[in-house]
């Protein structure tokens, strides 16, 4: 390794990463949220949702997006084989923890 390696962006670091968002994006995916809903989430919920999974937050909005592509990905998967069993969500109940609908107006 040369002195100026960028150790944040070598193949151990990339996989890492991956291996970090697939667990992040399978958490996620499980309890229904999308791609878009998580990437809009502030970074003190997502530093929450990486400690649910059991994983360490990640530093930076990297890894998150690697897992918004990868629930991009599942969805399609599990549209498109609604009926096996991997398409469906263990825990989308658990949605509204992370995710909350904007409140409606009453008036």
């Amino acid at each position: 390794m040369g002195k100026n390696e960028d150790f944040a962006h070598n193949d151990i670091a990339s996989r890492s990463r991956r291996e970090k968002a697939v667990g992040l994006a399978k958490f996620a995916w499980n309890r229904g949220i999308t791609a878009a809903e998580l990437l809009d989430m502030p970074d003190d919920r997502l530093r929450k949702l990486a400690r649910a999974a059991d994983a360490n937050p990640p530093s930076t909005r990297e890894t998150w997006t690697i897992a918004a592509g990868l629930i991009d990905e599942k969805d399609q998967w599990a549209a498109a084989h609604p009926d096996r069993s991997e398409a469906q969500r263990t825990h989308a109940d658990e949605k509204i923890m992370w995710v909350k609908k904007p409140i409606e107006p009453w008036l």
